[in-house]
């Protein structure tokens, strides 16, 4: 039997998950883009010829970060959603890590994300790909913490 809430039987845990992680996934964009534009003048301005690379260098460390440090991203937490393990455990500093490795490749193949993509919007538990294969997967946030 899993920790984690059974999406039949507690279907209030996986609610709107698909498009709130839609909605934090825009703000969070929205976030690393603001960040790399205000690093851009401590690069004396050569990130702009680096620019995707500045943004995936960014993306990755604030995903990391705030993975780690609430398993959620700001724009997650802005949703109301947040990261359980498969053992219903918030994200530590390897799985915040290894979740974005996962997500990062998925999204450098679209057909990789475009299976997630799917799997989030027909699986009973919203799963992306990186979710399946981690087992982790993302709820609506408890309000007892």
């Amino acid at each position: 039997m899993s920790p984690l809430p059974d999406p039949f039987n507690q279907p209030q845990f996986y609610a709107s998950v698909p498009s709130k992680r839609l909605i934090a996934w825009v703000l969070d964009l929205v976030l690393i883009v603001a960040v790399s534009v205000v690093a851009l003048p401590f690069t004396g301005f050569l990130g702009l010829f680096f620019w995707p690379v500045m943004l995936l260098v960014v993306g990755f460390a604030y995903r990391v970060v705030t993975l780690a440090n609430g398993s959620a991203t700001f724009g997650m937490r802005f949703a109301g959603i947040e990261f359980l393990d498969a053992h219903g455990a918030r994200f530590d500093l390897s799985l915040a890590l290894a979740h974005t490795l996962g997500y990062s490749v998925s999204m450098a193949f679209p057909l990789l994300q475009v299976i997630s993509i799917v799997l989030m919007l027909t699986g009973a538990r919203g799963q992306g790909l990186t979710d399946v294969v981690l087992g982790s997967v993302a709820l609506n946030r408890r309000t007892d913490y």
